[in-house]
């Protein structure tokens, strides 16, 4: 079987990788010409997969070029999309739309035209959007309000993208994964919380949400992309849990002090206004944003009974 993953450096590209590498298979990847390959090597070897490293076909890729991802998908049976953006910040707002929604469709015409077998589109329980009771399965409907972030809106509008492939004739799969935790670069995405609790992080938001353990989420990719479903999509999600719970658990890792001190929404107030103006004199991103303090301040609930009956 021959497989492409996009976003092969990003958390969950690169334990598809692994999986899909440990298992023999092969296995062209994405990077940029930004990308640390060194972040691929060492989760690797992490798993003692290192010498699997140089069976990667890498490939310098722009999922905004439809040329590009035509040839990328050249002789490829499975294609997992899971290149995107995550962001909260207004100047990376413009590139995130572009990337998450442009480039899906981008993908998905390409699979379309060089009859790949099936996508596995990796997305987020973001695009299920928020509603009054905090609550989401498979079956929410978008609602729009001004509680959606517009990561959230790009990840929606990316598995549109997905759900037009499925009906001009595409076989696809969409899990929808909540916060992703594991081994990968502390500073990108949701494993800053590992950063900054091995820092000394003091104090934990109040909110609660969905978190799943990577290998979770990437054994879930390969699994259903692999089998007979198809245009079903899925919450993964291992727990519901407070903040509290997943930073204690995490220093406790790390044979840290635990954080102590509850981050009260009042307080997150005041520190995303401090951080964003600390950002502008740096040029240093923010480590909390107006819509990250906001969110994790909520409780959220997601059901995961159709992955688990699933799989």
């Amino acid at each position: 079987m021959k497989n492409l993953v996009t976003g092969a450096t990003g958390l969950v590209g690169i334990h598809i990788l692994a999986d899909l590498l440990k298992n023999g298979e092969h296995v062209r990847a994405t990077k940029t010409s930004n990308s640390k390959l060194e972040i691929v090597e060492k989760v690797l070897n992490h798993y003692n997969l290192g010498e699997h490293y140089k069976n990667i076909e890498w490939v310098d890729f722009d999922v905004l070029d439809i040329s590009q991802c035509i040839d990328v998908v050249k002789g490829i049976d499975h294609v997992y999309h899971s290149a995107a953006i995550v962001s909260f910040l207004k100047k990376e707002r413009q590139k995130m739309y572009k990337t998450n929604i442009e480039g899906t469709a981008n993908i998905v015409n390409a699979c379309l035209s060089e009859n790949v077998k099936k996508i596995g589109f990796i997305s987020s329980v973001a695009a299920l959007g928020r509603n009054k009771n905090n609550e989401y399965s498979e079956k929410t409907k978008w609602e729009n309000n001004k509680n959606n972030s517009h990561y959230s809106i790009t990840k929606f509008k990316s598995e549109n993208e997905i759900w037009r492939g499925i009906q001009e004739g595409l076989d696809a799969v969409i899990t929808n994964p909540g916060i992703i935790l594991g081994p990968g670069d502390w500073n990108r995405s949701s494993t800053t919380f590992f950063k900054s609790i091995n820092n000394g992080l003091n104090f934990y938001p109040i909110g609660k949400s969905g978190f799943v353990d990577v290998r979770d989420v990437s054994k879930s990719i390969i699994e259903l992309t692999k089998s007979k479903i198809n245009a079903q999509k899925y919450i993964v999600v291992s727990k519901n849990c407070s903040y509290e719970e997943i930073f204690k658990k995490i220093a406790n890792a790390f044979d840290k002090s635990p954080p102590e001190k509850k981050a009260s929404p009042l307080l997150l107030e005041f520190v995303w206004r401090l951080e964003s103006l600390r950002s502008l004199l740096s040029s240093k991103k923010p480590s909390i944003t107006k819509e990250t303090a906001r969110t994790s301040s909520m409780d959220y609930i997601y059901h995961n009974d159709k992955i688990i009956k699933a799989l």
